[in-house]
């Protein structure tokens, strides 16, 4: 494809129309004060959306010229790049609240929001949507497992004793093994030995490829470019979080399970709705319930050890009693919504409604350490 015709084609779409917003961003970091936290991090938050759309796509990008197996796997891998180096950044800040906070909300905002609206947009346009019910069985026991792995160190902490707690670090280093176990065998289940149950969904992932083929060499120069300038931004971000919560009179808990997540989360948003648009109800569910699978087996677990080395103290996957509901809520809806293989606008308007119910609980919880959304 000429290289006037895909410039202009990226022109046209709206998420690159905010680069302008990534040397704003790094132009206040250096020279703006705490009065300008808020601005600082409404521009960083604004450039990580164009950045991370060239991380997703430059991995796609990679895994279509790859063979199906390590395509399949690339994508699985580092579909969700954009939301660990953020967490990793906040990490090593020791910001442990917004990093538990940013892994539930991005399973709050892929199962409640981005399916949410994908389905209300798919519904406006289809009357009934289907969708391949086989694999998405897989995905909702895959999703319960998840659930589990965040509830079970967080009962842990509710019953056991202080002088008990060097078992509840050995506990979530058990977990986060169990995960990454899980997760490769998901990969191994998906990718070699039932990919028929993803049949559909894999059948539509290799239609239409509106942004052009890139070369390989140009693919992965691009995705360390962004990937880089994604880190530095993260920075921004991160270290705007404390100011910018205490301006806005927010909590760090719901900024790490609102804003961040939907942030970190636009492009592939944008990929969901749009395939829902196209009738593609499949892949619109492969990638809003398969990054959701991926934040709690493989990123979450990676964080938790990652903690050891780069964080002030290791990380824990125990969450506050309301963030244990908050868990629960967007699994248990999704059960309930995809038992049927049908889809209708309806069904996405209850999803959009828990979210603005579950957005609007967390707005206002008081910041109290008596009352914590996410423990730190």
């Amino acid at each position: 494809m000429p290289a006037v015709s895909l410039i202009s084609r990226y022109l046209r779409n709206p998420i690159y129309w905010l680069a302008p917003f990534i040397p704003i961003a790094e132009l206040l970091q250096h020279s703006g004060g705490h009065s300008l936290a808020a601005i600082r991090f409404g521009c960083a938050a604004l450039a990580l959306i164009p950045v991370s759309a060239l991380m997703v796509e430059s991995t796609e990008q990679i895994a279509d010229q790859s063979s199906e197996t390590l395509g399949g796997l690339l994508n699985a891998t580092f579909g969700n790049a954009p939301e660990l180096i953020i967490a990793l950044i906040a990490l090593k800040a020791g910001l442990f609240d917004v990093v538990k906070a940013s892994i539930i909300g991005v399973i709050l905002a892929n199962l409640l929001f981005v399916l949410g609206l994908s389905l209300l947009v798919g519904g406006l346009y289809f009357r009934v949507q289907k969708f391949n019910r086989q694999g998405v069985r897989v995905e909702r026991s895959v999703l319960m497992i998840a659930a589990i792995s965040i509830v079970l160190p967080s009962v842990f902490d509710n019953f056991v004793s202080p002088e008990m707690y060097q078992h509840e670090s050995q506990l979530n280093i058990s977990v986060a093994v169990v995960l990454l176990v899980t997760y490769a065998l998901n990969l191994l289940f998906m990718l070699k030995t039932h990919p028929h149950y993803y049949a559909s969904k894999k059948a539509e992932e290799i239609l239409e490829q509106e942004t052009g083929q890139w070369s390989l060499q140009i693919s992965i120069a691009i995705l360390l470019a962004s990937s880089v300038v994604l880190a530095l931004l993260s920075e921004v971000l991160v270290g705007a979080v404390e100011e910018t919560a205490k301006h806005l009179g927010m909590s760090k808990a719901f900024i790490g399970l609102i804003i961040i997540a939907l942030i970190g989360g636009t492009p592939e948003s944008v990929a969901a709705v749009t395939m829902a648009r196209k009738n593609k109800l499949d892949l619109t569910l492969g990638i809003a319930v398969g990054s959701s699978i991926q934040i709690a087996l493989f990123v979450a677990p990676i964080l938790v050890l990652s903690s050891y080395f780069i964080a002030p103290r290791p990380l824990n996957l125990v969450v506050g009693n309301a963030g244990i509901m908050i868990v629960l809520f967007p699994v248990m809806i999704f059960s309930m919504i995809a038992a049927d293989g049908k889809s209708n606008w309806f069904k996405g308007v209850q999803l959009l409604s828990v979210y603005l119910l579950i957005a609007l609980f967390c707005y206002f919880l008081p910041d109290i350490p008596e009352l914590p959304l996410i423990k730190p």
